[in-house]
């Protein structure tokens, strides 16, 4: 039920942030960056000796940070507030990856690098 309302919330960001572009003629590289750059920490995270899906430890904090909601729900509020839409649309992507990862079983990693039960 908690994954269904994750893919929910998922399809409706997705469906605002291309919206926003579409009616206010926002540019669309925000879209794109903030829907792609979350898991670039997947990249500072790999490396050698690391079990099958464990993160890197120094790569858990960053990864743990850019996967929670509350920074891009203040880029949409703000930017919302000041009427930048392009930077509205690119925090809706940002809040659509995370839900989606969500909704896949992808959360939040330990200390340690794996996935939080």
């Amino acid at each position: 039920m908690k994954r269904a309302a994750y893919f929910g919330l998922g399809l409706l960001a997705a469906a605002l942030g291309i919206g926003v572009v579409l009616t206010q003629h926002a540019s669309w590289w925000q879209l794109v960056v903030f829907a792609i750059a979350p898991d670039l920490t997947l990249i500072a995270g790999a490396g050698s000796g690391l079990a099958r899906g464990q993160l890197h430890p120094r790569a858990v904090p960053l990864y743990n940070a850019v996967h929670r909601f509350w920074a891009p729900a203040v880029l949409a509020a703000v930017s919302l507030a000041l009427m930048y839409p392009a930077w509205l649309a690119g925090g809706l992507a940002w809040i659509a990856h995370i839900a989606f990862d969500r909704s896949l079983g992808f959360g939040l990693r330990t200390r340690q690098g794996f996935q939080r039960t």
